[in-house]
């Protein structure tokens, strides 16, 4: 069955099957609307391509692929200032730049691929591995050495699909959970949240609103996002720069199109003092779960305000009060997403180096590289 799985890479969303979206039905992130988005405000160092499979002409498979070229970034993060740093970003620019994966680098979870019930995962897996290799000959048809090819993210269910025969080649890793919130039945409103917080988190959660009392929060529509457009995206690079490490940037106009695009499936909510924006966070709703997505802030003002752990508890709050029944918070803060009830889901990925000596090293070089974060899980609730 597997020799008769054939593929079909696209590079733009009007080539795709009609019936693409069948497939993408318990996945946004799948679905033609959302990689519009991403072919019409990527990071400017981001091609992206969609991938078709197919079991005797029928669409029985959908998946998304990405290459990244960090030799585009002007800074992988400033918020580290040493050796390890400046060594690891010696090593990515003259050796790590180009970066080929089958998955999504702007998410956490797997919002790799989708399939029908004709075909196992087992069978996804080597197709893809297939494809990697036709995107590879591609890309450097077109003048750009891949240096790395990797899978992400999956989770320990998934896993089995990519049996040691078939990924032999290829180092499994594991790096920042993705922090997940489940929201109970018995939650209707927000105060049932606050109800099963013990005592040291209730005072928590009373000690930020108050903290917060006087800033406006707001769901912006399409025309204020615009209106805000240049505030917006100083308070998110202000953010994405002081991380640890970063492989893209978003474009400017990337919130403006997901609003134009996904309309209100997409979120976008506006924190204002005296008038002026010091914030804002995005949510996009899929299926039963919220997910989480990019935010930005005033960092003085965050931390004399309890900003971003506001924002958790509006999240929390907006979702419980919709019927969803899990948020998505995804990776990094994962200590302060801990002291709010989200849990963390252990999410795996597969890596190569497409120079023989360097990947001999690559459990050794990745285990270096990769930025460690040591933080204590929390448990809020009574």
């Amino acid at each position: 069955m597997n020799s008769k799985i054939q593929f079909t890479i696209y590079s733009k969303v009007s080539e795709l099957p009609e019936n693409w979206n069948s497939l993408a039905v318990n996945n946004i992130f799948l679905s033609k609307e959302y990689l519009e988005v991403l072919e019409k405000s990527a990071p400017v160092n981001m091609n992206c391509y969609f991938i078709g499979l197919f079991y005797n002409g029928e669409l029985v498979g959908i998946a998304l692929s990405q290459f990244l070229d960090l030799n585009q970034l002007e800074s992988f993060g400033d918020r580290d200032k040493c050796i390890k740093t400046s060594v690891r970003n010696l090593i990515f620019k003259n050796f790590c730049s180009h970066v080929l994966l089958i998955g999504n680098n702007m998410l956490t979870g797997q919002n790799t691929f989708a399939f029908s019930n004709k075909i196992s995962k087992k069978s996804i897996a080597e197709a893809l591995l297939r494809a990697m290799e036709d995107l590879k000959k591609h890309i450097q048809s077109s003048g750009k050495k891949v240096h790395i090819t990797t899978f992400k993210d999956f989770e320990s269910t998934d896993i089995a699909a990519f049996e040691k025969e078939t990924f032999a080649d290829y180092f499994q890793f594991s790096t920042q959970p993705n922090m997940v919130f489940s929201i109970l039945e018995n939650w209707k409103t927000e105060q049932d949240y606050i109800d099963a917080l013990s005592k040291k988190y209730r005072d928590q959660y009373k000690r930020a609103r108050k903290k917060a009392s006087d800033i406006e929060k707001r769901k912006l529509n399409l025309e204020e996002i615009i209106h805000h457009e240049e505030e917006i995206y100083e308070l998110y690079f202000h953010v994405a720069q002081n991380a640890p490490f970063n492989t893209f940037y978003l474009a400017k106009n990337h919130f403006r199109v997901f609003k134009e695009i996904l309309k209100d499936k997409f979120l976008f909510y506006g924190y204002f003092l005296d008038g002026k924006l010091i914030g804002f966070n995005t949510l996009i709703k899929n299926g039963e779960a919220m997910d989480t997505y990019f935010l930005g802030y005033d960092d003085s003002i965050q931390k004399e305000k309890m900003l971003y752990l506001n924002m958790l508890y509006d999240m929390i709050a907006y979702s419980i009060n919709k019927g969803f029944h899990e948020i998505v918070f995804a990776r990094t803060a994962l200590e302060i997403k801990s002291s709010v009830g989200a849990k963390p889901t252990e999410v795996f990925g597969y890596i190569k180096h497409e120079t023989k000596l360097i990947d001999r090293c690559t459990k050794t070089i990745f285990n270096y590289l990769e930025p460690k974060t040591i933080w204590q899980e929390r448990n809020p609730f009574k």
